[in-house]
């Protein structure tokens, strides 16, 4: 559908049907003074078509693509193998176009892309239920610790890793701002949480621990120990995971998580400058009740023949506000559907065999990079396809500024989230990685440590 603006003669009609002489009048009347942006706007002219292609043209061309230099980066977002299919089918018109099923009778592939979805979210992480998926990590993350707090009846306190990514904290932060709740960060001095720090910040108004499953730094967390402590102070667990490592790792309902999310762009959906992103939900079944966004069932109609229905769908829009699980209203059903093409393309198999080479391939590079005495490994608890390497010249920006202009994106510099790791920056291994392009790296990051040889940052 085509978007038609207001004509002149439209807003007038429409400012008289409502008793208003102007706009500027009608914005008086609704909004506060204090509210209002009093001066011009200051932009720039109107271009004309060919202007306007022509200046996104120009910016579009100063974007560089993942696959122009081997990518290293992570925190959260990964450069995995897409199979071609993934593009072809997800492309498709039908999927492609498609919105949000409210009318569910004339939605059926949708609704069938959706059920099959929810049911390869379950069995990655083996919990009962997962809902039609959120809009990435961060609300997945958010939305979790609010089912504790409503599942719990307790409003008092929610503890959280330091270690869990640090933008997923900001958004829980974001929320629980106004809730009257005290969000208790623990500290991860070794790259980990333990059990007994858990414990410690726990109390009685206690609703949620949440840690991160393998972490922000790729470190694995003792899990098990942390879940016990959690439920042992009449909390809920809930966990955010890789899942891409659930080839290799424990499912989460194996220790004990009562609600587990992801970001799911790692399940072919591109990099894409950062975004838009998959979110993953799944409970146990006693919470379902409380989950955000949709469900997706599978029923019978009248005739026998199988078919889809939306189960559950407790959002504002469908029933009164104050009974709403969520103000979340969609889901991110394209992305859902490249992830479920995925799933199925890989297989249980495949999936182990991404996961094993993401783990080889980051052990081989940790081993690369450290063996140059200007580099440690940060941490010491074992990881899977991300780690920290400590620069003990403390030059991180300069380093990976200069690996970039070498052709490399060598990792992510942790100084802006954890101001005591400055001299740390976290590099991430996928199975793309071949052994010739960590092999380059190294040799990069080598020959940075002739410093006089490059510009100074300050320069």
């Amino acid at each position: 559908m085509s978007y038609l603006f207001n004509t002149p003669d439209d807003q007038r009609a429409m400012l008289a049907a409502i008793g208003s002489g102007s706009l500027d009048e009608l914005f008086a009347q609704l909004v506060p003074a204090d509210s209002r942006l009093n001066r011009e706007l200051n932009l720039p002219r109107a271009l004309t078509e060919q202007e306007l292609t022509e200046h996104m043209t120009s910016l579009a061309g100063a974007n560089v693509a993942a696959t122009q230099k081997p990518c290293f980066l992570g925190g959260g977002a990964y450069d995995h193998f897409i199979p071609a299919a993934v593009d072809a089918l997800a492309s498709r018109g039908e999927f492609f176009t498609s919105y949000t099923p409210y009318q569910p009778e004339v939605s059926q592939g949708n609704l069938a892309v959706t059920f099959e979805y929810q049911s390869f979210v379950t069995r990655l992480t083996g919990m009962d239920i997962a809902n039609a998926s959120l809009y990435d990590g961060g609300t997945a993350c958010v939305e979790a610790v609010l089912m504790c707090m409503h599942a719990t009846n307790r409003n008092g306190r929610v503890v959280i890793a330091a270690s869990v990514h640090p933008e997923f904290r900001q958004v829980v932060e974001t929320y629980l701002r106004d809730l009257e709740c005290e969000l208790v960060t623990v500290g991860t001095p070794d790259g980990i949480v333990t059990a007994d720090d858990v414990a410690a910040a726990c109390n009685d108004q206690t609703a949620c621990v949440f840690v991160q499953q393998p972490n922000f730094f790729g470190c694995l967390e003792d899990v098990e120990a942390i879940g016990k402590a959690a439920h042992a102070a009449g909390a809920m667990f809930a966990v955010s995971v890789d899942p891409i490592s659930l080839g290799l790792l424990k499912r989460p309902n194996e220790y004990g998580a009562d609600i587990v999310t992801a970001e799911g762009q790692s399940l072919g959906n591109p990099l894409q400058y950062g975004g838009p992103y998959l979110g993953i939900i799944a409970c146990r079944e006693e919470f379902v009740r409380r989950m955000p966004g949709r469900i997706c069932g599978e029923t019978v109609d009248r005739r026998g023949k199988r078919c889809w229905v939306l189960t559950l769908q407790t959002r504002e829009q469908h029933i009164r506000r104050e009974k709403a699980t969520s103000n979340i209203c969609t889901n991110q059903l394209l992305f859902a559907l490249r992830a479920t093409i995925y799933l199925s393309l890989l297989g249980p198999q495949g999936l182990r065999e991404t996961a094993e080479l993401c783990a080889r391939k980051a052990a081989y590079a940790r081993g690369k990079l450290t063996s140059n005495t200007r580099f440690a490994q940060r941490f010491a608890a074992p990881t899977f396809k991300e780690f920290v390497v400590r620069d003990t010249s403390g030059e991180v920006e300069q380093l990976l500024a200069d690996a970039e202009r070498d052709g490399y994106f060598a990792g992510i510099a942790l100084g802006r989230w954890y101001p005591e790791l400055a001299d740390s920056f976290l590099v991430a291994v996928t199975e793309k990685r071949t052994k010739a392009e960590i092999d380059g790296l190294a040799a990069a990051l080598s020959s940075a440590t002739a410093s006089n040889k490059r510009t100074p940052a300050h320069a």
